[in-house]
């Protein structure tokens, strides 16, 4: 598995260095830790090129260091330019299978990490993404909570959780809603006479459907040897404020989903929601995409 780890001198960032440390990876992972030196913005801040270099190197380094103490393949880089398009091609020239990074960066010359970079990352990045956030519990009894819909890009997370090895004493909860449809609950405002028996024939078939996408979910999860569990939620709110407030509720330390849904009554997981969660989650967040 080849990792991009992309760093500043953050909180986040270090909580995103020790993240990777702690984790297993798949045999053979190899890790490419990334500090990139703006220009020619730091330049107001009265330090010259060469030295924002320096810094920038020694931050990498530094970083590299820590993984491969932790037996993990590790080597530094630096760039000088966009952070933005740099983590980008940066992930596209080395093949990354996954780009991490700080969910946000603070002020210290080597920062760049800040929400518009992660946004950008997460957008247009040819690979999944995770950010990490300063709050990253302890990797042993991890709880993960894969968000599913139904739709390609559920299978895919789904089957990236089941490829990788896990911490000791983790735990997969499965995750999706019951979403009727809207058109149905329209029709039931509008026409005094609506048919609540077909409204209700609707709602049986969706928790059908919904129960049938988790419990496929955990087979494969299951059939890789992960401890899981699973959770309903009918449509109440804003997909994802459901995600979010059932993350917060068991409280998971990871959330993973795909980056877009399917269209069809289950739809959630459209990139908006991905990037929503993403940015407002109090854990970290991963957005499994697949490669081109």
């Amino acid at each position: 598995m080849n990792i991009l780890l992309a760093v500043d001198a953050s909180s986040a960032s270090k909580a995103a260095v020790d993240q990777v440390a702690a984790r297993p990876w798949p045999a053979g992972s190899q890790v490419e830790v990334l500090t990139v030196v703006e220009t020619p913005g730091f330049l107001t801040q009265g330090l010259a090129t060469e030295e924002l270099k320096s810094r920038a190197q020694h931050l990498a380094a530094a970083a590299a260091a820590h993984l491969r103490s932790h037996q993990l393949q590790a080597k530094s880089v630096i760039a000088v330019g966009d952070p933005k398009a740099e983590i980008l091609d940066h992930a596209a020239a080395m093949h990354a299978d996954l780009i991490v990074l700080g969910a946000n960066g603070l002020g210290a010359v080597e920062r760049f990490l800040v929400g518009s970079v992660s946004r950008a990352v997460l957008r247009f990045a040819p690979c999944s993404v995770a950010l990490v956030r300063e709050t990253a519990a302890p990797v042993m009894g991890m709880k993960v909570l894969l968000a599913i819909d139904g739709s390609e890009g559920s299978r895919r997370a789904t089957e990236a959780i089941a490829s990788r090895p896990w911490p000791a004493g983790a735990e997969i909860r499965v995750f999706s809603v019951v979403e009727l449809g809207m058109s149905a609950l329209e029709a039931s405002f509008e026409i005094p006479a609506f048919d609540t028996a077909h409204l209700e024939s609707q709602r049986a078939e969706a928790m059908k459907r919904t129960e049938q996408e988790i419990d496929s979910a955990l087979k494969t999860l299951e059939a890789a040897g992960l401890t899981t569990s699973e959770s309903i939620s009918v449509l109440a709110a804003s997909p994802k404020e459901l995600i979010l407030q059932e993350a917060a509720a068991w409280p998971a330390d990871w959330i993973v989903l795909g980056s877009h849904g399917s269209s069809g009554l289950s739809r959630f997981l459209i990139g908006s929601t991905s990037e929503a969660v993403a940015t407002h989650a109090t854990c970290s967040v991963e957005v499994v995409r697949q490669k081109p």
